[in-house]
């Protein structure tokens, strides 16, 4: 519940939140397959399973879970490369007005 007195400050207290969610920059993961000459690209380890299974990569989804899958430390086996990375996109704001 607000109270009385904060009223006066709600607008701007709103316009804030707005303007920081709006230039904060949100990392996002990129789970990278390899197979062969193919590559792909998936939003999470999970996504991989969708549309591969088990026995076609190598690794069951626990173990590849398990195996702390990161930027510096690949997977890699005679089937698959699988690497783990981050999205990298521009500061948001576009389209957006702060009257300040």
């Amino acid at each position: 519940m607000i109270s009385i007195h904060y009223l006066p400050y709600l607008p701007y207290l709103c316009k804030k939140s707005i303007y920081m969610e709006a230039t904060e920059k949100k990392e996002r993961t990129v789970i990278h397959l390899q197979m062969g000459d193919v590559h792909e690209y998936y939003g999470s380890i999970a996504n991989i399973y969708e549309f591969h299974s088990a026995e076609e990569l190598g690794i069951t989804y626990g173990s590849l879970r398990n195996y702390g899958l990161s930027a510096d430390k690949p997977y890699a086996n005679n089937r698959c490369i699988i690497r783990k990375g981050v999205l990298r996109q521009k500061a948001g704001g576009r389209g957006r007005k702060m009257n300040y």
